[in-house]
């Protein structure tokens, strides 16, 4: 499945300056796989690969933009930054949003959806979500965002993790500004994480790479990149501490035991 990515050399293109998070929106979370990994020692996993889907696999589909299409073996399908202008093939059960443009949430979501999961409260203060579906467990993570003045929306954006296969899996969504301590805590230990990489809508390709660093994942699929050199930019970037691969289709079959056993960059191209 896998080729090995070449590329040319780009500059590093430095974006809008970092929002500092402020407050205290991580409240005791659910037993959660993802936080009683994080303070286990290293787990180690061997080769990246797709397989068909079992209990033990998740199949991911990156739709394009911050939308991914995320099922389970029980057959929940989860649609991240659910929007009006990107949209899977499918009615999900789930759909998550975030408010930062309307690119990632829509005031509109279909009827049929089951659980609409807004990563911004819309009466104030922090979003709180832990949900049960059938064999996923969704919770979020609360931080700011910019306005278009250059100021700070408290918890206008949620990172998302869905806990499912005994994979934990991180969706960034519009995320503005570096992690503190206490949200990496709240966050756990990813075993994938889906990061922004357009370097100044969201976060400068720094920043981004610093928080790649601290969350730790062993498997990093960009995202919310709008062409090609912006997405050589970020790569350019990583290239010297991680391994990259690309994946000549959008859908992928993940499972503990086929995660890599080094952290690596899965460039996954939109549908």
């Amino acid at each position: 499945m896998r080729k090995t990515l070449s590329f040319l050399r780009y500059a590093v293109l430095i974006g809008a300056a970092l929002v500092v998070a402020g407050g205290s929106a991580y409240a005791a979370q659910p037993v959660s796989r993802c936080l009683a990994v994080a303070s286990a020692p290293g787990v180690h996993r061997v080769a990246l690969g797709t397989a068909a889907l079992q209990a033990t696999d998740v199949r991911l589909t990156y739709i394009g933009h911050s939308t991914f299409l995320i099922e389970s073996a029980g057959g929940v399908r989860i649609v991240t930054d659910y929007n009006d202008y990107v949209r899977a093939p499918v009615v999900p059960d789930v759909a998550t949003m975030n408010r930062a443009h309307s690119t990632h949430y829509t005031d509109t979501p279909d009827a049929r959806i089951g659980h609409v999961l807004r990563g911004w409260n819309p009466e104030g203060g922090p979003a709180r979500h832990a949900l049960e579906v059938r064999d996923v467990h969704i919770r979020n993570v609360p931080t700011n965002i910019r306005d278009w003045s250059g100021g700070a929306i408290s918890y206008g954006n949620s990172i998302f993790i869905f806990e499912v296969a005994g994979l934990c899996i991180g969706h960034l969504g519009h995320l503005h500004h570096l992690l503190t301590p206490e949200q990496l805590a709240a966050i756990g230990q990813l075993d994938v994480v889906l990061v922004p990489v357009d370097g100044g809508y969201t976060m400068d390709i720094g920043g981004m790479v610093e928080v790649v660093r601290a969350l730790k994942a062993r498997l990093i699929i960009p995202m919310h990149y709008f062409n090609q050199i912006t997405l050589a930019r970020f790569l350019e970037r990583m290239k010297s501490e991680f391994a990259i691969d690309m994946a000549p289709e959008s859908e992928i079959v993940v499972s503990q035991a086929l995660l890599p056993a080094e952290p690596k960059i899965l460039v996954l191209p939109g549908r």
